[in-house]
């Protein structure tokens, strides 16, 4: 729990010395939502792995912690560090076009759970994970006040008027924040949807967790009735994990597992009774935090649902494989070792054939010294091996 505590204490740190510039914008915004933005992190580190997380990597996104639809790139555990978009075009730049797997996390929707459930996600798949952070808004507040942390799948009606509020505040403007959506839903649910339905971008794993789940299914429905072709294309490829919620995805997609613990009632609250769940993980409850007991194991539960689809896991070996390991000429696949040379020893030469070779090697040194300077055995080129 050390490195949980410590972990959470700075990024707190770390946010409360950027919080004179977040002032400056939204001042009135900020200020009465800063102290809940607080708790939700304090819920996080309680929910999610953050201990995954370094130092240096929790002080880079502390600023952003609450902005609502960031897209952030999660490497494995031990890789680069984490990279930190506003905008779908910089997260292209930044390789998200390399990137296979999408993940979305809920609970208190700060930057800090989302990047810690990213990484349990990311060790599985053993490749980038880019994650959508959910943040925490005026509409998140009120929604709260309605029941929204134990109804949070139920109350998605109230979402297009109190996202119009959320905007009127002002609202940070990122993720697709100028994009229009089918319905007014949430901004990480549009910046979700704006990633699928990007051409640059290829996923072929989304997974959510608690409210992300929720996201995702938002997200894919708005897109199927606005580009039936391009979730036709996801379906084909796309397999959907989903962890402490059970939530209708569109049916096109039949590759869908619901993971649920079976502890987790948190979970059944929210999840839809004629789902049933796939995977049942024992004596599971709702976080996924590995320093407390009941928590569900996200990287060794995935890994296992991987292991069932050879066919994923084996696009994802190839992917990794072509971006990571430039081609190899043909003569790399060659032994290293020729085949003569594994042969057996040869005998020692003898004392008497050792004198033959020296008095062999004396005798061509004297014809060769007859060669006359300029002659066509001089001038005749060596013969090829």
């Amino acid at each position: 729990m050390f490195q949980t505590a410590f972990t959470l204490s700075l990024t707190q740190f770390a946010r409360t010395l950027s919080l004179p510039e977040r002032l400056q914008r939204s001042p009135a915004r900020n200020l009465a939502l800063e102290g809940l933005r607080q708790r939700n992190l304090a819920l996080d580190a309680l929910f999610y792995d953050i201990k995954v997380i370094t130092p240096e990597e929790a002080f880079y996104i502390s600023d952003s912690l609450a902005a609502e639809g960031a897209i952030m790139i999660v490497p494995p555990s031990g890789g680069a560090a984490i990279r930190l978009s506003e905008t779908v075009d910089e997260f292209v730049l930044r390789g998200g076009d390399k990137v296979r797997a999408l993940a979305v996390a809920g609970i208190g929707g700060s930057a800090l759970g989302a990047a810690a459930f990213a990484r349990n996600v990311a060790d599985a798949v053993q490749g980038p994970v880019a994650v959508v952070v959910s943040g925490y808004g005026i509409a998140d507040a009120i929604t709260e006040a309605f029941g929204g942390h134990f109804f949070f799948g139920h109350l998605r009606g109230l979402r297009p008027f109190l996202e119009t509020l959320d905007d009127l505040a002002g609202r940070p403007k990122v993720g697709a924040y100028g994009k229009a959506s089918a319905s007014r839903t949430s901004l990480a649910t549009r910046t979700v949807q704006a990633l699928l339905a990007d051409e640059r971008l290829s996923f072929d794993l989304l997974v959510g967790h608690s409210k992300g789940n929720l996201v995702l299914s938002a997200a894919l429905h708005d897109l199927s009735k606005q580009a039936a072709a391009r979730i036709a294309a996801h379906a084909a490829t796309v397999k959907i994990v989903t962890i402490g919620a059970r939530i209708a995805m569109p049916p096109a997609f039949t590759d869908v597992v619901d993971v649920m613990g079976t502890w987790d009632w948190f979970g059944e609250i929210n999840s839809r009774p004629f789902i049933d769940a796939d995977r049942r993980v024992p004596h599971a409850w709702h976080h996924t935090n590995t320093d407390l007991n009941g928590h569900l194991p996200v990287t060794a539960t995935l890994k296992e649902i991987l292991a069932a689809s050879p066919s994923l896991a084996k696009r994802q070996v190839e992917e990794r494989g072509t971006e990571t390991s430039p081609e190899l000429p043909a003569t790399a696949a060659e032994p290293a070792v020729s085949p003569s040379s594994i042969g057996p020893k040869p005998r020692p030469a003898t004392i008497e054939e050792v004198k033959q070779a020296f008095a062999a090697g004396a005798g061509a040194a004297a014809n060769t010294s007859q060669i006359e300077s300029g002659s066509p055995e001089e001038l005749q080129p060596p013969q090829p091996h």
